[in-house]
Protein backbone atom coordinates (compact mmCIF):
# COMPACT_ATOMS: atom_id res chain seq x y z
CA UNK A 1 0.00 0.00 0.00
CA UNK A 2 1.53 3.19 -1.51
CA UNK A 3 2.02 6.06 0.94
CA UNK A 4 2.03 9.89 0.42
CA UNK A 5 4.71 10.50 2.86
CA UNK A 6 8.09 11.52 0.75
CA UNK A 7 10.73 9.24 1.94
CA UNK A 8 13.32 10.50 4.32
CA UNK A 9 16.66 10.95 3.63
CA UNK A 10 19.28 8.83 4.58
CA UNK A 11 21.87 11.11 5.93
CA UNK A 12 21.91 14.81 5.73
CA UNK A 13 24.61 16.28 4.18
CA UNK A 14 27.72 17.69 6.35
CA UNK A 15 28.76 21.38 6.84
CA UNK A 16 31.98 20.95 4.18
CA UNK A 17 30.03 19.13 1.54
CA UNK A 18 27.60 22.22 1.71
CA UNK A 19 30.25 24.99 1.88
CA UNK A 20 31.11 23.24 -1.19
CA UNK A 21 27.90 23.54 -3.16
CA UNK A 22 27.72 26.78 -1.95
CA UNK A 23 30.82 27.88 -3.60
CA UNK A 24 30.54 26.10 -6.90
CA UNK A 25 27.32 28.06 -7.09
CA UNK A 26 28.56 31.21 -6.01
CA UNK A 27 31.32 31.05 -8.95
CA UNK A 28 28.28 29.69 -11.52
CA UNK A 29 26.64 32.70 -10.85
CA UNK A 30 29.73 35.31 -10.99
CA UNK A 31 30.49 33.46 -14.00
CA UNK A 32 26.88 34.26 -15.46
CA UNK A 33 27.17 38.25 -14.36
CA UNK A 34 30.19 38.31 -16.42
CA UNK A 35 27.82 36.97 -19.40
CA UNK A 36 25.51 39.35 -18.67
CA UNK A 37 28.10 42.28 -18.97
CA UNK A 38 29.81 40.79 -21.89
CA UNK A 39 26.34 40.14 -23.51
CA UNK A 40 25.55 43.87 -22.90
CA UNK A 41 28.79 45.05 -24.15
CA UNK A 42 28.44 42.88 -27.60
CA UNK A 43 24.75 44.09 -27.77
CA UNK A 44 25.74 47.74 -27.49
CA UNK A 45 28.49 47.95 -29.85
CA UNK A 46 26.35 46.25 -32.60
CA UNK A 47 23.36 47.59 -32.64
CA UNK A 48 25.07 51.25 -32.02
CA UNK A 49 26.79 50.35 -35.64
CA UNK A 50 23.98 49.28 -37.33
CA UNK A 51 21.93 52.18 -36.34
CA UNK A 52 24.22 54.48 -37.90
CA UNK A 53 24.71 52.82 -40.49
CA UNK A 54 21.15 52.87 -41.40
CA UNK A 55 21.18 56.39 -40.63
CA UNK A 56 23.83 57.31 -43.03
CA UNK A 57 21.77 55.23 -45.60
CA UNK A 58 18.65 57.58 -45.06
CA UNK A 59 20.53 60.68 -44.32
CA UNK A 60 24.38 60.26 -45.93
CA UNK A 61 25.05 64.27 -45.80
CA UNK A 62 24.21 64.07 -42.29
CA UNK A 63 26.31 61.56 -40.86
CA UNK A 64 30.23 62.16 -42.12
CA UNK A 65 32.41 59.36 -41.40
CA UNK A 66 35.33 60.60 -38.66
CA UNK A 67 38.52 58.80 -38.40
CA UNK A 68 37.14 57.05 -34.67
CA UNK A 69 33.76 56.56 -36.28
CA UNK A 70 30.86 54.49 -35.21
CA UNK A 71 32.45 51.21 -36.79
CA UNK A 72 35.35 52.06 -34.41
CA UNK A 73 33.18 52.13 -31.67
CA UNK A 74 31.42 49.42 -32.10
CA UNK A 75 33.80 46.75 -32.89
CA UNK A 76 35.99 48.54 -29.71
CA UNK A 77 32.61 47.46 -28.30
CA UNK A 78 32.24 43.82 -29.19
CA UNK A 79 35.90 43.30 -28.51
CA UNK A 80 35.79 44.47 -25.38
CA UNK A 81 32.74 42.25 -24.55
CA UNK A 82 34.49 38.73 -26.06
CA UNK A 83 38.04 39.68 -24.51
CA UNK A 84 36.36 40.03 -20.96
CA UNK A 85 33.62 37.04 -21.63
CA UNK A 86 36.93 35.00 -22.37
CA UNK A 87 39.29 36.26 -19.37
CA UNK A 88 36.20 35.35 -17.48
CA UNK A 89 35.22 31.83 -18.52
CA UNK A 90 39.25 31.49 -18.27
CA UNK A 91 38.94 32.57 -14.71
CA UNK A 92 35.68 30.09 -13.79
CA UNK A 93 37.72 26.86 -15.49
CA UNK A 94 40.69 27.83 -13.10
CA UNK A 95 38.52 27.99 -10.16
CA UNK A 96 36.07 24.87 -10.74
CA UNK A 97 39.31 23.14 -11.10
CA UNK A 98 41.39 24.21 -7.89
CA UNK A 99 37.55 23.64 -6.59
CA UNK A 100 37.82 20.50 -7.79
CA UNK A 101 40.20 18.64 -5.51
CA UNK A 102 37.85 19.07 -2.58
CA UNK A 103 34.37 18.74 -4.26
CA UNK A 104 34.53 15.32 -6.59
CA UNK A 105 31.14 15.30 -7.22
CA UNK A 106 30.71 18.37 -8.86
CA UNK A 107 28.41 18.56 -11.36
CA UNK A 108 29.20 20.45 -15.06
CA UNK A 109 29.32 24.13 -15.34
CA UNK A 110 26.36 25.37 -17.79
CA UNK A 111 27.80 28.50 -17.31
CA UNK A 112 30.52 27.93 -19.06
CA UNK A 113 29.10 26.37 -22.03
CA UNK A 114 26.64 29.25 -22.57
CA UNK A 115 29.66 31.72 -22.32
CA UNK A 116 31.48 29.42 -24.75
CA UNK A 117 28.50 30.18 -26.99
CA UNK A 118 28.35 33.70 -26.47
CA UNK A 119 32.05 34.10 -27.57
CA UNK A 120 31.68 32.27 -30.68
CA UNK A 121 28.49 34.86 -31.40
CA UNK A 122 30.55 37.84 -29.85
CA UNK A 123 33.42 36.82 -32.88
CA UNK A 124 30.83 36.70 -35.43
CA UNK A 125 29.74 39.93 -34.47
CA UNK A 126 32.86 41.07 -34.90
CA UNK A 127 33.39 39.53 -38.36
CA UNK A 128 29.99 40.77 -39.10
CA UNK A 129 30.98 44.61 -38.07
CA UNK A 130 34.62 44.60 -39.78
CA UNK A 131 34.16 42.89 -42.45
CA UNK A 132 30.44 43.49 -44.17
CA UNK A 133 28.71 46.41 -44.62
Amino acid sequence: MPTDRPSQPTATPDQTQLALERTFLAHERTLMAWIRTSVAMITLGFSLYKFFIFLQAVEPDKHPQHVFGIRSYGLLMIGLGVGTLAIATRQHRRDLKRLSVYYHDAPGSLSTLLALVIIVVGILAFASTAFWQ
